[in-house]
């Protein structure tokens, strides 16, 4: 492991911000660098950014690209997809689903299920012959003896 003081490694994250790119410095790699910052007891320079994260969340949801966001905040495209992913505002529930839940937590549940399938195969457009059947068994021919023969009845 490369010999880096707790002092160098804390403006060497200052410096290069990421654990990689302080490796690539020392010919180091990635890994070795978290060890030392763990040895060090460091935290990563992005670890516990919730202001940050606040901000790229109403950024994106201003109509900024994430690729603008990334730039600005010097994080690779994936990194913020991924903190947008985890603080950003979860998908509405539409109000026509939230009505079918409630209808179906009043009624039997036979019906229920029953009607479940049929909106399901309804989106998917499937018919709705094969939505109410189970599906079919192959049947198996038995040929016989004379069939084998080569004999048609």
């Amino acid at each position: 492991m490369a010999r880096i003081s707790k002092n160098e490694l804390i403006r060497l994250q200052k410096k290069y911000h990421t654990d990689a790119r302080i490796g690539q410095e020392f010919g180091i790699t990635r890994q070795a660098v978290h060890q030392l910052r763990k040895k060090y007891t460091i935290e990563s320079r992005t670890a516990g950014n919730p202001d940050r994260n606040k901000e790229m969340v109403a950024m994106r949801t201003a109509g900024k690209s994430v690729e603008a966001i990334a730039k600005k905040f010097k994080l690779s495209i994936p990194q913020t997809y991924r903190i947008l992913k985890e603080t950003g505002p979860k998908k509405p529930v539409k109000k026509a689903a939230k009505k079918v839940v409630k209808k179906a937590a009043k009624r039997p549940v036979k019906k229920t299920a029953k009607k479940a399938m049929k909106k399901v195969a309804k989106k998917a457009a499937v018919k709705k012959s094969t939505v109410n059947k189970a599906p079919a068994k192959k049947k198996v021919v038995k040929k016989t003896a004379a069939k084998k023969k080569g004999k048609k009845k």
